[in-house]
Parts: structure tokens; sequence; C-alpha cells
């Protein structure tokens, strides 16, 4: 099922999400199902439970290049449950994010450059990978969501945040992740 994705304003985003505490439960995997069909429905490269009002540590992530991100390398279709995220080094890399809840709008910000993520997908099996490049960039955009943190509070630099049209009125950047 689609659900509305809350945008920036609403203080649902603003809380820190509650651990999940159950694996395989139906309400988790209904819960994992709606997010699957409200990411792809919008085309996004990722979601976080709280992002549709639900106040868990969920997020998802994952998929290939697309028309909105032509030069992006694939990232592994994930479900992380309770993520911990771990910085393989303090290097960190500006990049333009956008995001389902703040629509319209981009933002230049640093992230690490790599690092390492632990979790559990649905059913409680445990994840993890190392990841770097724009997989690294989408685990810690996502996961900064089950913090109450939304991207335009990493931004450094707000001569280099604003509308996507006006940013980049050639569409060189795609729209909202």
């Amino acid at each position: 099922m689609i659900r509305e994705v809350l945008r920036m304003g609403d203080r649902r985003l603003l809380r820190r999400a509650r651990p999940v505490e159950a694996f395989g439960t139906p309400e988790l995997l209904a819960l994992v199902a709606d997010m699957r069909d409200t990411m792809a429905h919008l085309s996004g490269a990722g979601l976080a439970a709280p992002q549709i009002g639900v106040d868990l540590r969920v997020v998802i992530f994952g998929g290939g290049p697309s028309a909105r991100y032509p030069d992006a390398a694939a990232v592994p279709d994930t479900v992380l449950i309770n993520p911990l995220l771990t910085p393989l080094s303090a290097d960190e890399e500006g990049g333009w994010e956008g995001c389902l809840s703040v629509p319209g709008l981009r933002g230049w910000v640093p992230r690490w450059t790599s690092l390492r993520y632990a979790g559990f997908d649905a059913a409680g099996v445990p994840v993890e990978r190392v990841a770097s490049g724009f997989h690294a960039r989408v685990v810690q955009h996502e996961c900064d969501h089950l913090d109450g943190i939304l991207y335009p509070m990493r931004v450094r630099d707000f001569s280099r945040f604003g509308y996507t049209e006006v940013l980049f009125p050639d569409g060189s950047v795609a729209a909202d992740d």
C-alpha cells in the first residue's frame, strides 16, 4: 500500500525512532511492504519508517541507475532495521541531496566517504556491509531520519541549498531522493 510521506515541518520527523523489538511479525512485514510500495511509487532511492509516520528504526534503500540518478552506482536492495553506522575514516565528501520529505529542494551535504553498517533484515537475519560513494550517502541519509535529522540540518553552505529548478534550470540534477 502506498503511504503518505510526511513533509518537513511535521514534528514527527524530528523524533528519535524506537528500536524494533520483534522480527518477522505480520506488522513488520506489512510495514516493509508498504515502504517498498511507497518508495517505488515516488521513485525514491530510500525511505525511512518515520517518513511515513511510523516511529520505528526501519529503513529501506536500493536500486540501480535511474532517470533521477543516471550516474549513480547500483545500491543493493536492502531492509535495514536497528542500524549501526561506523565510519571507516574521517574523510567526508560533499554531494547534492534531496528528500521525499523535503520536495523540490536540493542541498550540498557532506557525508562520510566510507562506512560499515550493521543491523537486521525483517526476519531478524543480521545484515553487515561496507559501503562507499553513493551507497554510503544513501545509507547515511536514510539513517539520519531515524534520529530526527533531515538533510537540510547538515547543509553547511546555504548558497548551495535551494529549489531544484532554480539551482539546476537545465535539469542536470534530478528531483527528490
